[in-house]
């Protein structure tokens, strides 16, 4: 019964939406996951439980009355052993981004301090969507930072290795348009989830699943705007109008292996077609009829389809590996959903 209320209380069902963030802000940069996208993954997990403690301990008496079950208000979990999780789980986030170094560090303590914020103060304010869609972009931007610390460039050149897995890209500014577009969906399922206990509200899941269209169209086109298509690399031919070989504006890209140009387009529509069907049909049967159980349906599928997301966003950087890699966490996030909801 005690490690059943853990569960409820940390909604363990949706840490498998975690993973995805730090492999796509990887992806993102044009790395290849490390030790340090591995720091950045167990921050990430601790960062985010320490907003699930945090939040019902935050919510103790408004789910007292609208949500009796839940494990604090029922007495399964005491509120002060809930506060004590949620700072030694934001420690324990702090300690492992640390080990990635000081740029992981920088971007986990935004994450951190804009987790608590949200709990504490923003949750039940216009600027509670927002917060939590820029806590998301921050999670990806986490693996960003962390993804290749130990190999930086150095006085005395480039560290051993960082050619060939793929160089700097262009540092963490090349993963925000991926934050960009996973902090929109969260802004949308957020949105959506204030009015999940009540329902009631046909507007919201409507803008919702017109947020989500417009986020599945964006990401079926490179960072660049283009539709990735067959070719060379990058989907475009090798050579120009004149016989001459188009290098200069490839140079900052890495190669794209013949697997990847070939299976990138269809991969790419399969994980954008997978993340629309998981989040837009529970908004749309939520917007027909905006009860609670479809309200929370709908929150619920938005949280799974983080995952065909962050996979969908992998993909269209060319780390096609990392896209199958993410979507193999599906099957399990959609098992323990029915055991432990995600909401």
């Amino acid at each position: 019964m005690t490690l059943r209320a853990w569960a409820e209380l940390l909604r363990v069902s949706a840490l498998f939406t975690v993973p995805g963030d730090a492999l796509a802000g990887a992806a993102a940069r044009g790395l290849r996951p490390d030790r340090g996208t591995a720091l950045a993954v167990g921050a990430s997990l601790c960062l985010y439980e320490a907003g699930m403690a945090l939040n019902d301990w935050a919510d103790r008496d408004e789910d007292a009355i609208d949500r009796p079950h839940r494990p604090i208000p029922s007495g399964r979990i005491a509120p002060g052993a809930a506060l004590a999780a949620a700072g030694a789980l934001t420690a324990a986030g702090l300690g492992l981004a640390a080990r990635a170094g000081r740029p992981a560090l920088a971007v986990a303590a935004g994450l951190a301090a804009t987790v608590w914020a949200y709990d504490l103060r923003l949750k039940h304010t216009p600027a509670g969507p927002a917060a939590m869609a820029a806590a998301r972009g921050l999670d990806l931007l986490l693996g960003a930072a962390a993804t290749g610390a130990a190999r930086r460039p150095t006085r005395s050149g480039p560290a051993p290795g960082a050619a060939a897995r793929g160089g700097n890209r262009g540092g963490m500014r090349s993963a925000l348009p991926a934050a960009g577009l996973l902090g929109a969906h969260t802004y949308a399922v957020t949105a959506v989830s204030r009015h999940e206990a009540q329902g009631g509200s046909t507007t919201v899941p409507l803008a919702a699943l017109a947020a989500v269209t417009a986020l599945g169209a964006a990401a079926l086109r490179e960072p660049g705007g283009a539709l990735p298509e067959p070719g060379g690399p990058e989907g475009k031919p090798p050579h120009g109008p004149h016989g001459r070989r188009r290098t200069a504006h490839l140079s900052h890209r890495p190669r794209a292996t013949p697997t990847s140009t070939t299976t990138t387009p269809l991969l790419l529509t399969a994980l954008t077609g997978s993340y629309f069907r998981t989040a837009a049909r529970p908004l749309l049967h939520a917007a027909l009829n905006p009860s609670p159980p479809l309200t929370q349906r709908a929150v619920g599928g938005g949280i799974r389809a983080m995952i065909p997301l962050q996979a969908a966003l992998a993909a269209r950087a060319g780390a096609t590996g990392t896209g199958y890699a993410v979507m193999g966490l599906v099957p399990l996030a959609r098992a323990l959903a029915r055991k432990v909801s995600p909401t």
